[in-house]
């Protein structure tokens, strides 16, 4: 089953279960990849999105949310931030299993040899490769200093 059919059916269960939290941010995810299937018809593109996409824009509303709960506890509104949090583990349940350090590390090494970098100026070759085969199951801001240093050792 594909991650869109995976929501759509859990967007139907919520509405079952009339759990509103839970529909109320499934919403907003289907609604996030139906933004994006409108703008890449505007682009003449394709008009599906694909798993990629969809992996990406999870990661980029959790991202969101983290940095809006963190501002929220820093303004002392905890009722907001524990929605954000709330919400964060709902999108979550979509995304594929972080990776560990080690397995890091790996895919780094891996990314490397398969694109035969062997310098700094490599390493837009390394990162693209990294994002297509591991959206979802890396933080790249973390990533890229990583990459940066294991370049550097090359």
């Amino acid at each position: 089953m594909s991650l869109r059919a995976d929501i759509n059916s859990a967007l139907k269960q919520a509405m079952r279960d009339k759990a509103a939290q839970r529909l109320s941010t499934l919403r907003l995810i289907s609604a996030a990849i139906k933004d994006r299937e409108i703008a890449l018809r505007g682009e003449g593109e394709e008009q599906t999105v694909e798993e990629t996409d969809v992996l990406a824009i999870l990661g980029k509303m959790v991202k969101q949310r983290q940095e809006s709960a963190r501002t929220y506890e820093e303004g002392g509104r905890l009722d907001l931030a524990e929605r954000e949090l709330s919400e964060i583990t709902v999108i979550e349940e979509f995304l594929p299993r972080k990776l560990g350090d080690d397995e890091v590390a790996k895919a780094i090494d891996g990314a490397v040899s398969e694109v035969g970098a062997t310098s700094i100026r490599d390493m837009g070759k390394v990162m693209g490769e990294l994002k297509s085969r591991y959206t979802g199951q890396m933080d790249f801001g973390a990533v890229g200093p990583m990459v940066k240093d294991r370049l550097a050792q090359a």
